[in-house]
This record gives structure tokens, sequence and C-alpha cells, in this order.
């Protein structure tokens, strides 16, 4: 496996499986629609001769690096939102691709650059927008109602506490506005119960939250699914790596429909519907990350990936 150099902004996660589900062909074709960094286009580019990749991102910040990472290798670094992958490749003229990765959420270099805002350990403004443009959190947590508040931390947080979390953000900004990220953390520890406090730090759920909702990444992800599975050649494989159940469920749930074959009713003595399935597993059981990565990135330690090959185009 290439050595991906400058791996500092984003350590990419589960690099050998991906590698290996992908199945690369030299001469092949290859999306990878989150490129983050870089580390897993660098690694697919790597293996192609006469192929091509191209490294898709919404983030400023992740074009510039993957762009210097990437100089010399056969890949083309475009930024765009990776929903529209179908748009950018037709106006290209780019003919069915034969692997497309999708690494869902925020990456490395996101967290761990304070000003960004999605961290709730450093304080800087309260941000999180992954294409740095549209809405903020802080204009979320300043104008939504108490009861929109609450419903995106249990829907995209899984929160428990939300109505209580999103009542204390209303108090507090009748008093002043919610600008910074510790600002906002503070207020939800003071919420939490402090019997509750013990696990994990008491904002990681609201942050994901905001996250999710800023850059409707459940949406996004969505229609990416879809338009990913028809930019696919038929024998090319989908891989998209989550972090978390929401993501992870959507998933598993729109990879099952794709393999399903006959719809008929169970009692029907025939099939009458046709169908056939779309899609066949490449993955059997979602492939996690083993003990030496989960040690040299914790990070690595919620990432699962699936994947599937097509066998001909998806039922609309």
């Amino acid at each position: 496996m290439p050595k991906v150099p400058g791996s500092g902004y984003h350590l990419p996660v589960l690099m050998a499986p991906v590698l290996d589900v992908l199945a690369v062909k030299p001469d092949g074709l290859y999306v990878d629609g989150t490129a983050g960094g870089g580390g897993h286009s660098f690694a697919i580019a790597s293996q192609l001769t006469t192929g091509h990749l191209y490294a898709l991102d919404q983030d400023p910040d992740a074009i510039k690096v993957a762009s210097e990472r990437l100089s010399g290798l056969p890949a083309t670094v475009i930024r765009t939102n990776f929903e529209y992958m179908d748009t950018v490749l037709a106006e290209r003229g780019i003919p069915p691709v034969d692997g497309i990765l999708l690494d869902i959420g925020v990456s490395s270099h996101q967290l761990d650059d304070a000003s960004r805002g999605f961290s709730y350990h450093e304080d800087a403004p309260l941000d999180m927008r992954m294409s740095q443009s549209g809405v903020t959190a802080a204009e979320l947590c300043n104008t939504l109602s108490e009861e929109a508040l609450a419903d995106i931390f249990f829907r995209y947080g899984e929160e428990k506490f939300s109505r209580r979390i999103a009542a204390a953000i209303v108090r507090e900004r009748a008093d002043r506005p919610i600008e910074t990220t510790l600002q906002l953390a503070e207020l939800i520890k003071a919420a939490y119960p402090a019997a509750a406090r013990r696990d994990k730090h008491p904002a990681r759920r609201v942050f994901q939250a905001l996250r999710i909702e800023v850059n409707d990444e459940l949406g996004c992800l969505s229609r990416a699914l879809d338009r990913a599975f028809d930019s696919l050649a038929v024998g090319g494989r989908l891989a998209v790596i989550t972090f978390h159940s929401l993501e992870d469920r959507m998933v598993k749930t729109r990879f099952a429909a794709w393999r399903q074959g006959c719809v008929c009713p169970p009692e029907s003595p025939v099939c009458v519907c046709g169908r056939t399935p779309a899609a066949s597993a490449v993955t059997r059981k979602p492939v996690k990350a083993d003990e030496q990565e989960l040690e040299n990135n914790p990070r690595s330690r919620s990432a699962v990936l699936r994947c599937v090959e097509k066998l001909h185009e998806r039922y609309q």
C-alpha cells in the first residue's frame, strides 16, 4: 500500500479494506466523493496507469491540500458537494465509472482546526460549515424555536435531554447571543443532569446534531447514494464509510433495497414483477478497524465500511 504524503491533514481510515473492496484496476475510472486531505485519493490514484481519479470535496481547505497531494498523479480535483457527482461527471463527458468511495462526516482536520467551530474542546466562533458558506450553527442556535432545536438534537444527536438543552439555549440567547463553541458547550453542560455527565462529554451529541443540520449531511448522503449508484458502470463498486448509526442505517437500508429481488406478495405462486437485484454485496458484514489501526488512529473506532457491486441499473 502506498505511503500517503502529508497525512497530518487527515488520517484516512480503513485504507487497506477500502482498496481491497474497490479492487482498483490500473485502467479504471474512480471517484473519491469526499476527498478530504486526499489520503484515500492518493492511494487509489497511485494504482492507476491509464485510468483516472476524480476527487471531489466542498471544503476549500481540503481542495487546496488534495490538489497538492495529488499533483503528478492521474487525478482531477473538483470543488463540489458529493451529491452533485453525477452532474459533475456528465458535464465533463465522463462515462460510467468503475468505483466510487464516500467517506462520510467531519474530517480530522476540520475537528482539529478550532477556527472551524466543530470542536467543543476549544473556543472558536460557532460555525461548523464544511463548505465555509451558508448558515452557521450560531445562526441556528440564535434563530430557531425551542421546539425546532429540541427536534434537531433528538433526531440527529439522539440526545435524550434535548428539550432541557433547547430551553437553556433559548433562555441564554434572551440575554446574549450564542456565538462561540465553549459558550454553547458550557451551557449544555449546565443543562445536563449531574448524574449523566460521567460518560462522554455532554456536548458531543448536540454538536453532532448541529453539524448534521448545518451541512444537511443526511439529506446529502441520501441523494448522493442514488446518484453514485447511477454513475457506476455495471460491475462497478460503491464503498461507503460511515461514522455514526444514522448514516450507517441509511447506507445499510439503501444497499439492502438494491440487493432485493422479487417483491411479489409471499402468497403469489410465481413471480410476476420480474424484478432482479440491482446490486450484490461485496462486504457481507460491516468492515471495522483492526486493533493496529485503532491503536494508530483512535478516531477509526466508529468507522464502518460497506460496499456493493452494481449488477444493472437500479429500480426507480
